[in-house]
């Protein structure tokens, strides 16, 4: 995990404007539209687009997560990857006086961008890193965060991502991950959605097909799994409580 330089604030760490570590080559083949480029930051940073990508649930959604990381966030979090709209400034305003959130991702950029939305914060560190291999030691965070992460990435790289979201996490400690879920038979958005997902997202569909269960690792003990489904069954919001640690 790179953590980036503390350049004008003692708070935040920006980003540096040349990747410290490459860039998968899925992001720059299939997402190079959404995050890569530095017009698609211009383009996408902004909440009534994002709000209306998810048809008017991004708030809702939002919400949800937070409330299972609590009213009040105590100890370390985690989010894993950057999110375009008001997420992680509303997760700031819930920090306990002495939690630390960590915010990686693979792109500068999008760490760049997250900084300029957040307050200086000596609480928040913004840490470039692939979230297929943390570096970060076992049971060190007390909850995750995945927000419309899982759906972009290849299949091995999100069980890779699964794997270490879970060895870092401590015994009893939860993983809120929301993202697209395979709708109802007859939702009026599936031919849509569908079409979407063969055209801009190639990895999404992955989760209309299996459950996110389905690349959890095996060999890790869970405590409990609670998902819901929101809008016809689209949206999915799973908590996923560690279990203790195997001798």
């Amino acid at each position: 995990m790179s953590s980036l330089p503390v350049q004008d604030s003692p708070a935040l760490c920006p980003a540096p404007l040349v990747a410290a570590l490459p860039i998968p080559r899925y992001l720059e083949n299939d997402y190079w539209w959404a995050y890569v480029h530095p017009q698609a930051v211009a383009v996408f940073e902004r909440q009534w687009l994002v709000n209306l990508i998810l048809f008017g649930h991004y708030g809702r959604l939002r919400d949800a997560a937070l409330a299972d990381l609590g009213a009040e966030v105590r100890g370390r979090t985690l989010q894993m990857a950057c999110v375009y709209g008001d997420l992680t400034p509303r997760l700031q305003t819930r920090l306990a006086p002495d939690a630390q959130l960590d915010v990686v991702d693979i792109l500068p950029i999008q760490l760049h961008n997250l900084r300029s939305k957040l307050i200086p914060d000596a609480r928040i560190a913004l840490l470039q890193c692939n979230c297929a291999k943390l570096d970060a030691p076992d049971a060190h965070y007390d909850q995750l965060l995945m927000f419309f992460l899982l759906h972009e990435l290849p299949e091995t790289v999100r069980r890779a991502s699964l794997a270490e979201a879970l060895r870092v996490l401590k015994p009893g400690g939860h993983l809120v991950i929301v993202d697209y879920h395979r709708p109802a038979r007859f939702h009026p958005l599936r031919p849509l959605m569908t079409a979407v997902f063969r055209k801009l997202e190639p990895y999404a569909i992955d989760l209309w097909q299996h459950e996110v269960s389905n690349f959890l690792p095996q060999d890790m003990a869970l405590q409990s799994m609670e998902k819901q489904t929101y809008f016809g069954g689209l949206y999915q919001k799973l908590v996923i409580t560690r279990g203790a640690l195997r001798p």
